[in-house]
């Protein structure tokens, strides 16, 4: 199967190490900022294609990657639309960003600096890789 992966992601190197990563498994597009994300994800859906996992960075300007992942939620549960799975991809370890996003209903929190293996053994235990 191929992923359809949208990478929000503010940081240049971490969007390259992402997009390195993700490429090789199927399409990816990439948003630099929450509002990005939203209007993708919005648009995805809008035209029949919609994303298979988002990668959400947390710390981001304008909004955060936990404002994002409650926003999608909320369309997803108004519109009655299948859920995307979203791995929130940060250098935030606290307990209270983990607890708020699962709260949010992430499927997945990885930590930077990003590692190959982590990523791939996440996507299986998403059944997004067999």
């Amino acid at each position: 199967m191929s992923i359809k992966t949208l990478i929000v992601e503010d940081d240049f190197m971490s969007r390259k190490v992402m997009l390195a990563y993700m490429s090789p498994l199927g399409e990816c597009d990439i948003a630099a900022n929450g509002s990005e994300a939203i209007e993708a994800f919005m648009m995805a859906h809008a035209a029949g294609n919609p994303y298979h996992l988002i990668a959400l960075d947390i710390m981001m300007p304008e909004m955060s990657g936990q404002e994002v992942l409650r926003r999608i939620r909320q369309v997803e549960t108004d519109q009655g639309l299948a859920a995307v799975k979203i791995v929130m991809t940060t250098a935030l370890d606290d307990a209270k960003n983990i607890m708020d996003a699962f709260k949010n209903q992430c499927e997945g929190y990885l930590v930077k600096p990003i590692m190959y293996e982590t990523l791939m053994e996440m996507l299986r235990d998403l059944k997004l890789l067999a």
